[in-house]
């Protein structure tokens, strides 16, 4: 027999186990040396990554009544631990505040790289530090003298024209002297409002908890708050694109549009958004959208700007390896198994045939898990080094709730950062993540066991006429003394209940 004060010790249990979750991440955060001591980095980390997972078991055990408030609050809690430093594994939010502080001064990102001279006037000292702080790790020497924290200093901007409006937005709203932290601060908001969006979500479809694995995931506190990842505001415009697109594919198309105008990655989600559909227009009412936002966005920066509003993309596919596999880490998995020369056409084979398995089969009311699914096989045909990459995949989760797909993130953070003392350490780490997806996958099989002919859902078509499912409100009209009530306690499917007359509601 259950002890009546189970579930409030539920609850406690899973709320110290945020606590110290948090405590960790800010050790993380505050003495993990990228630089100078990756090894060390990686297991506390890797620590993170265990509070983590315990805390998301334990929720399974709190009060469905505890469980918004619970998950809701332990983001807020997790995501502020990015705060407590500096950014630590990244500069790439160095280069998100010079693109601002342009703007703000009416001229195109696009044009000039940081280094150009035509813009010294223009440059802030805690972006460009001259005499002995030049001598620091992580700062990229200039031919004036000085150097700067941003990254690739003569490399033009990469960033898409909605992203570089979320710079100019947090440039503009930042007091005097904050430097980063107007930046990890703006993330900090993004990750919540992304946890309440998938709160809205879940709780309308049924049970919530599955939200934790965005709000507690330690790559959200590290990556979207403290290194400041623009991914944050793509993630949050996608997961909110999933969720118009079950309801209303148009407004879906119009809010992929603008995640896709953050960061490019968001493009992959089109096959999910896509998911059942069957008529032209119904494709239509989303990539319509999509494809207006993205030319309404685009052309008043083709038209300021002198310079292509590609940037520096080229250059980063090339530097990356994504145009040759033998240049680079990319395709890690591939290349185990096919020579170098195939991993690009295998990619392009492996992304159509799973884009169209979605559209053909996917379910139109839960377009996230074909989203999932084609984002997921793409980062295992890719194998991208960059851990900040794996947040969308981590908000889509957090809809669909198969956690083993969390393995991606982590693969991604061990190419990032263990790699860098461990070789092939993320090609390790992407075959044990595949490897987790496929045993998950087939134990979920095998819960479900064989289907049987009562399983079919409502609506399929038998013998070639649409089946009529009994309307049970109809029902309850017929024999008078009989309500009818729908149990909405499993997330995915819905339970008839009859009560007598008598019964109490």
């Amino acid at each position: 027999m259950t002890h009546p004060a189970s579930p409030l010790r539920a609850t406690a249990v899973t709320a110290a186990l945020v606590a110290a979750l948090g405590a960790a991440l800010v050790l993380t955060v505050r003495e993990g040396g990228y630089v100078t001591d990756p090894a060390g980095l990686s297991w506390l980390y890797a620590a993170c990554w265990a509070l983590f997972a315990a805390a998301a078991w334990s929720l399974r055990r709190v009060p469905a009544r505890h469980t918004t408030a619970l998950v809701l609050l332990g983001g807020i809690a997790v995501a502020a631990t990015g705060l407590a430093a500096a950014p630590r594994t990244s500069t790439d939010s160095y280069r998100y505040a010079w693109d601002g502080r342009v703007q703000a001064a009416g001229i195109s990102p696009y044009d000039h790289a940081p280094a150009d001279t035509a813009l010294v006037p223009y440059r802030d000292g805690w972006l460009f530090p001259t005499g002995p702080e030049c001598g620091k790790p992580g700062l990229a020497p200039l031919s004036e003298g000085a150097c700067t924290r941003i990254n690739r200093p003569l490399a033009h901007t990469i960033y898409p024209p909605a992203g570089e409006l979320y710079f100019l937005l947090v440039h503009a709203l930042s007091p005097d002297g904050v430097r980063h932290k107007a930046l990890q601060a703006g993330g900090a908001v993004l990750a919540v409002a992304t946890t309440s969006v998938l709160l809205r979500i879940l709780r309308r479809r049924g049970d919530p908890r599955t939200a934790a694995y965005w709000a507690w995931c330690p790559a959200v506190p590290v990556e979207a708050v403290n290194n400041a990842h623009a991914d944050v505001l793509a993630v949050l415009l996608s997961v909110a694109a999933l969720g118009l697109t079950a309801r209303h594919r148009t407004w879906g198309g119009v809010v992929l549009g603008l995640a896709t105008a953050v960061k490019l990655l968001p493009a992959v989600l089109l096959p999910g958004a896509l998911s059942g559909v069957r008529r032209v227009r119904d494709a239509a009412a989303v990539l319509l959208p999509v494809a207006a936002v993205l030319t309404a966005l685009y052309v008043p920066y083709v038209l300021l700007s002198r310079s292509s509003v590609l940037g520096y993309l080229g250059g980063y596919a090339d530097e990356e390896g994504y145009q040759d596999a033998s240049s680079g880490n990319r395709y890690a998995l591939l290349r185990l198994l096919f020579p170098d020369s195939w991993a690009v056409p295998c990619v392009v084979v492996g992304m159509l045939a799973v884009s169209l398995y979605v559209i053909r089969r996917g379910d139109p009311g839960r377009p996230w898990s074909g989203a999932l699914l084609v984002t997921g096989i793409a980062f295992f045909l890719t194998t991208p080094g960059y851990s900040w990459y794996a947040l969308l995949l981590v908000a889509l989760v957090a809809l669909d709730g198969r956690w083993e797909w969390l393995g991606v993130a982590i693969a991604g953070a061990a190419a990032y950062v263990t790699g860098r003392v461990v070789a092939d350490a993320g090609t390790v780490a992407y075959a044990v993540a595949a490897l987790a997806v496929v045993g998950g996958w087939t134990a979920r099989k095998r819960s479900a066991g064989p289907r049987r002919p009562a399983d079919r859902p409502a609506g399929r078509r038998l013998g070639g006429h649409q089946a009529r499912q009994p309307d049970p409100r109809a029902a309850g009209r017929q024999h008078g003394a009989t309500r009818v009530g729908v149990s909405r306690t499993l997330p995915h499917r819905r339970r008839v209940v009859f009560f007598s007359a008598g019964e109490a509601r």
